[in-house]
């Protein structure tokens, strides 16, 4: 079974370190994905202090996961230990690198991001799929933060899925579309503490996938949402993923959550500590969850006609 990538934000939201860095039908109106609302959004000073990523930088976090159909659920555990361990040149342009050793239970893995001006840029990960590839580079983030705000992140259609899912020996065709919104300011308690100011943020993300055999369209919906804090980083995210039923009388849903237990922080170089910080793991696990959605579409997908 083909693997699915689009977060967070690059991994979820991407995991682990910010694929962490794959939300992700999604209903997102005109009002949504403006950034102008009723109220004036506010900008959140030093956004960069939310995202150190000077190599050498380590966290590790506690995970729990609950799966199945939506009756009956599994309870499973697992650790990860996220590090920046260098740079690497990929299509011409320098990223940073984020190795998980066990990202929402998936195994090691690497992800990449670039900084620039206007945000932080998710390039892949790997292990990757065909849909991922098909997909970045994209943005997780922008600079500076300012809340409330959203925006688009892509809006990809007629995509090869990379799998056959309805047995008629073709890949189906899928339609993402996925949104990352800044909601705010709030506490947030994780084993590593209570911080009081830490960053919400939210990932959309849908896939519409359009099975050839039978001509209807399978509905899979991912809603991702990280807390972000000032001078370590992600201390939590909680990603949850729903399928309605297609070959089964029952829908499936997984929901997979991190939290920081231990956190290792470097000084960034001068030179980066006057500005915006490089790319992070952000939303990296919500980008390339795809062992998750292998398991939901293997059971069986939601459609309607």
């Amino acid at each position: 079974m083909a693997e699915v990538s689009v977060g967070t934000m690059g991994k979820r939201f991407h995991t682990s370190g910010f694929s962490l860095l794959i939300g992700f039908s999604l209903l997102a109106s005109a009002a949504i994905l403006r950034t102008a609302v009723a109220e004036e959004a506010e900008v959140i000073a030093q956004s960069a202090e939310y995202f150190p990523d000077a190599i050498g930088n380590r966290w590790e976090y506690r995970g729990h996961i609950l799966e199945g159909p939506l009756q009956t659920i599994n309870h499973k555990f697992f650790t990860n230990v996220s590090m920046i361990t260098g740079t690497r040149v990929l299509r011409g342009i320098t990223v940073t690198v984020f190795h998980d050793t066990n990202a929402g239970n998936h195994g090691p893995s690497d992800s990449f991001y670039r900084r620039d001006a206007a945000g932080i840029v998710y390039y892949g990960s790997e292990p990757g799929t065909p849909l991922e590839q098909q997909l970045v580079p994209y943005q997780i983030v922008q600079f500076p933060l300012k809340y409330p705000s959203s925006f688009q992140q892509f809006d990809r259609k007629n995509l090869n899925f990379g799998t056959d899912l309805d047995g008629d020996g073709i890949d189906e065709r899928v339609d993402v579309h996925g949104v990352v919104s800044v909601i705010g300011r709030e506490p947030v308690t994780v084993p590593a503490g209570t911080y009081s100011d830490a960053v919400r943020v939210e990932a959309k993300m849908t896939l519409r996938i359009h099975l050839s055999g039978t001509g209807k369209t399978a509905v899979g919906t991912d809603l991702m949402t990280a807390w972000f804090v000032k001078g370590i980083g992600l201390a939590k995210y909680i990603e949850r993923q729903e399928l309605p039923p297609f070959r089964t009388d029952r829908g499936l849903a997984t929901e997979i959550t991190e939290e920081l237990e231990k956190a290792e922080i470097n000084a960034p170089p001068a030179s980066l500590s006057r500005s915006e910080s490089s790319a992070q793991r952000v939303f990296a696990d919500h980008a390339r969850n795809h062992e998750l959605w292998e398991i939901v579409f293997a059971a069986g997908l939601g459609s309607d006609s």
